[in-house]
């Protein structure tokens, strides 16, 4: 059994932990690590990044303190870890530092919404305004590659969506990262994006026409529940997106099979909820169930595939589910018939 002192000294570590994430947000938002790209003074780094000098010395010497900077004389320069956290670096670690600062906040929000039972809905990851515009590029840094090289190649429906140059609607689309790698390794691929912010709107258009796919590929604001299309489609996406509308599920598959061709098919893609609580303890799974009660905060909750198998046979599609990163996430595939 351990002491109180050894107790104290992990949550300690885990103190500084937090603080570290937190200090890096600080530095990702300010576009402090990219600035840092060449060594430079406090006042050289206030220029570059156009923030007030007074915050950067004290930001430069935290940064300092946690690793993230080194320094000779007056100049400092990054780290290894401190370059990591780039966005623009391979594997950027931006994500950790986003997650910890939306992870406050929602701790926060759920310890005082907790005694009455209120939900709030998806507004409160908009009532931070540093947070929001990082959303989509913390997503993308953290599921993109996973999906180019995992499922990507593993499930068939995105090989013959190209070969008959079908139209694929991502609905919850974020900053547009699932379109522009469907579009960017199938030249066939035509995409539409909907999501209910316009910062994520904004972004994803911005992020397409640098990738020179806006002639395949447009995005427009929209509610999930109120989607439209102007034709059928091949197939329609929501990755990470159905435990948001999961309370009126019958509705929304009701919705995709009516807007799908013969032959198309619907793609969720979803953090697997385990079916037994003690695997909530694998490393891999603890921050699932802390963002399981933030899903809560907005309304909804994580689920299982079966769940979401059984929700699709009811509206017509017949389901088939692949399994990734050893059994934590699930893509349950619908066809309709």
């Amino acid at each position: 059994m351990a002491t109180l002192d050894e107790m104290r000294q992990q949550v300690m570590q885990q103190a500084q932990g937090s603080m570290s994430l937190a200090l890096a947000f600080v530095g990702v938002h300010n576009g402090l690590f990219e600035a840092l790209a060449q060594p430079a003074t406090v006042d050289e780094l206030a220029a570059r990044a156009r923030v007030d000098a007074g915050y950067t010395r004290r930001w430069c010497e935290a940064a300092y303190a946690f690793g993230y900077l080194d320094a000779e004389g007056e100049v400092f320069r990054l780290t290894e870890l401190g370059g990591a956290f780039r966005p623009s670096a391979p594997g950027t670690l931006m994500p950790f530092a986003v997650q910890s600062v939306l992870t406050a906040h929602m701790a926060e929000r759920a310890a005082g919404l907790m005694p009455s039972g209120e939900r709030p809905g998806e507004r409160v990851l908009a009532e931070r305004a540093t947070i929001l515009p990082w959303f989509g590029p913390m997503l993308e840094a953290s599921f993109a590659g996973f999906f180019e090289r995992e499922i990507l190649p593993a499930v068939d429906v995105y090989a013959s969506l190209d070969a008959r140059g079908g139209v694929a609607v991502d609905l919850g689309c974020g900053n547009g990262w699932y379109l522009r790698a469907l579009a960017s390794r199938f030249a066939n691929v035509r995409g539409i994006g909907l999501d209910g912010f316009e910062e994520n709107v904004h972004q994803a258009t911005e992020a397409t026409e640098r990738a020179g796919l806006s002639s395949r590929v447009s995005f427009r604001a929209g509610d999930l529940h109120r989607y439209t299309v102007d034709e059928p489609v091949d197939l329609v996406a929501m990755n990470r997106a159905l435990h948001h509308v999961w309370d009126r599920h019958d509705e929304v598959f009701a919705k995709l099979f009516a807007a799908l061709r013969p032959g198309g098919a619907v793609v969720i893609w979803e953090p697997r909820w385990p079916d037994d609580r003690a695997q909530l303890r694998d490393g891999r799974r603890r921050a699932m169930a802390f963002q399981n009660l933030s899903e809560h905060v907005q309304g909804n909750h994580f689920l299982r595939p079966d769940e979401v198998e059984a929700a699709m046979r009811a509206a017509g599609f017949a389901p088939k589910t692949w399994l990734f990163g050893d059994g934590t996430e699930a893509v349950i595939v619908g066809r309709r018939p």
